[in-house]
């Protein structure tokens, strides 16, 4: 019989299971957000993959070649196991193939939400941020472990600073012969319960306050501009741009809002182009070819437009010195498109 490994902090009495030997990020995260509720909070992992090990544990994550949520047996090695959060709750849009992070998120994670911010199961925030949590945090290493790629086609870079490599990471190197992996466990442990809280505190103390300042913009957009294309944030650094594609739909706004204005630190005004997603570089409308990469008076003369200080090479952002002039620069950008787009129609 082998000897399991114990990850313990106090005296315990709930055994969460798991496999022993190298651990990755997905069993980590399963007995992370475990260890959140009441129930397990005290609870001693068992690293073993001695089946009559596991039997005696009350809840089995990633091992154990068992998917019963009603018996609290959370793995998803087996052939048949295909289940995504769509599959086993068809209002949530997600189809990733679920890893046992995702399990125990599935079935957990609206009460470690709840336990993690102070709030009900049942309370709005606890159920938005429940989503954005898997959609921003969980998702990506159920896709890592069950080796599903972003998207088709030979990648342009490697990512090797997701959580799920940082993990990887603390087990113990093929070359090494005397570096405890247990410890290594313990402290992914701690990695990925710090991350967790980090996230799911930004969710709550940042991002979830900001929507009612996107709204606010929103609905004051034509107070900017007539277009209804441009809104106005009286400071820099909201994050805005979940929120404004969320309200957009909820409010039925038909043009799509193009460029964002907000005022920096320095008293200075920045435009930014809204991308066409939460995912994408691509903008619905990028500042005009010939302004990008252009600086201060020659940007200014460029564009006939006083005050300019600068627009990004890619043409996603630009500056001016003052609000009318960074409004400016917008509408112009906008005029731009629409005299293109008419020059076009009369061509056809």
């Amino acid at each position: 019989m082998s000897t399991p490994n114990v990850y313990k902090k106090q005296c315990l009495t709930m055994m969460i299971g798991t496999h022993n030997g190298t651990f990755h990020c997905d069993e980590v995260v399963a007995c992370c957000l475990l260890r959140q509720l009441e129930e397990y909070r005290s609870a001693e992992i068992v690293r073993t993959r001695d089946q009559n090990l596991l039997e005696k544990c009350d809840i089995i994550v990633d091992v154990g070649g068992t998917f019963d949520a009603s018996k609290k047996r959370f793995d998803h090695h087996q052939r048949s196991f295909s289940h995504t959060r769509n599959s086993l709750c068809p209002e949530k849009k997600w189809v990733t193939k679920l890893s046992s992070a995702g399990l125990i998120y599935h079935y957990f994670g609206a009460r470690v939400i709840a336990s993690l911010i102070g709030a009900h199961e049942d309370d709005d925030i606890t159920g938005i941020i429940h989503d954005k949590i898997y959609e921003n945090f969980i998702e990506e290493i159920d896709a890592i472990d069950n080796g599903i790629n972003q998207s088709d086609g030979i990648k342009r870079y490697a990512i090797r600073s997701t959580l799920s490599s940082r993990v990887g990471y603390l087990n113990p190197m093929w070359n090494e012969t005397n570096r405890d992996e247990q410890a290594g466990f313990d402290k992914a442990m701690e990695l990925v319960r710090e991350e967790l809280l980090d996230r799911v505190l930004y969710y709550k103390d940042v991002w979830w306050p900001a929507r009612e300042l996107v709204e606010e913009a929103l609905r004051n957009r034509m107070e900017v501009d007539s277009s209804g294309e441009i809104v106005c944030f009286a400071r820099g650094g909201v994050p805005w741009k979940e929120h404004l594609f969320a309200l957009e739909a909820k409010l039925g706004v038909d043009t799509g809002v193009k460029y964002v204005l907000y005022k920096d630190d320095s008293g200075r005004w920045r435009n930014q182009c809204v991308p066409l997603n939460n995912y994408t570089f691509e903008n619905r409308l990028s500042l005009p070819e010939a302004w990008r990469g252009v600086r201060d008076e020659e940007l200014s003369r460029v564009s006939g437009i006083p005050g300019c200080m600068f627009v990004h090479a890619t043409g996603f952002c630009g500056g001016n010195s003052t609000y009318e002039g960074a409004l400016a620069m917008v509408r112009k950008s906008l005029q731009m498109q629409s005299d293109k787009v008419a020059e076009t129609s009369m061509q056809k």
